[in-house]
C-alpha cells in the first residue's frame, strides 16, 4: 500500500480512538507529507473539521504552486465542502481510499480538471461500515442527513 494512503488510514483510526468519526486525509508534496488531518466534528464540536480540511489546516499556508503539484489522499470520498476546498486551492490530484459507504462530489471534482483515483481499499471501507452500523446517528449528522 501507498505509505500516504497508509498515513490517512492511521489519521482515521486516530480520529476515531479519539471518539470520533474515522475519515483521514493526508496533503503530499514532493514526497513528503504537507500536512495529514481526520474528521474532528466530534472532538472540536467543529462543523468544518473534516479530514480534508483539517490536513489543510495543518499543512499551513502553500504558495498556489505547490498546492498545484500535491496529491490529497482520503479516506473516504470527499463531500462537496471539501470538494470545493480541492478545487479552491487548485489540488490536481485526489486519491480516494473508498466511496462504497459514501460518494462524495467526485463528479464536481472531476468536472474541474481534477484527477481522481478511487482504490475501494477494503480497510477504508471496513473502518466506515462498521463505525455506521455502530453510530448511525452520528453518521447521520456528520453527512448532512436526518
Amino acid at each position: 500500500m501507498d505509505e500516504f494512503m497508509r498515513a490517512a488510514i492511521d489519521e482515521a483510526k486516530k480520529g476515531l480512538s479519539e471518539g470520533g468519526i474515522p475519515i483521514g486525509s493526508v496533503i503530499a508534496h514532493n514526497g513528503k507529507i504537507l500536512g495529514r488531518g481526520h474528521n474532528q466534528r466530534v472532538q472540536r464540536g467543529s462543523v468544518i473539521h473534516h479530514g480534508e480540511m483539517n490536513a489543510l489546516e495543518n499543512a499551513g499556508r502553500q504558495k498556489a504552486k505547490v498546492y498545484y503539484e500535491s496529491t490529497l489522499y482520503t479516506t473516504l470520498s470527499p463531500c462537496p465542502m471539501c470538494s470545493g476546498a480541492i478545487v479552491l486551492y487548485g489540488i490536481k490530484k485526489v486519491i480516494v481510499g473508498e466511496n462504497a459507504t459514501f460518494m462524495g462530489d467526485e463528479d464536481h471534482l472531476r468536472s474541474r480538471g481534477v484527477e481522481v483515483t478511487v482504490l475501494q481499499n477494503e480497510e477504508c471501507i471496513q473502518l466506515m461500515r462498521e463505525f455506521i452500523k455502530n453510530n448511525p446517528e452520528l453518521w447521520n449528522e456528520d453527512i448532512g442527513e436526518d
